[in-house]
């Protein structure tokens, strides 16, 4: 991967990461959180969130993939091999 390319996905994935531990700690302290215990429930929304969206990547690029195999047609050139 060139070098300028990986500089702008870092700062993609940094943004992201920000945003959401900035979204986490809104939620907590609108919730009544106060002093340090904003920041443990922030990490832990922070965190929480950050490894749903890891397994969801995944998951949803096989899950597309399977249902892309079974409701697609099968080309003619793929045709079965017979036992002989």
């Amino acid at each position: 991967m060139p070098g300028k390319m990986q500089k702008i996905l870092v700062v993609i994935s940094l943004t992201l990461i920000l945003a959401i531990a900035l979204i986490s700690l809104g939620i907590a302290y609108a919730g009544g959180v106060r002093g340090v215990g904003l920041v443990g429930v922030g990490f832990f929304f922070t965190f929480g969130i950050i490894v749903i969206l890891a397994q969801l990547i995944p998951a949803s690029i096989l899950i597309s993939s399977l249902i892309g195999t079974a409701f697609s047609s099968f080309r003619k050139e793929e045709m079965p091999i017979r036992a002989t």
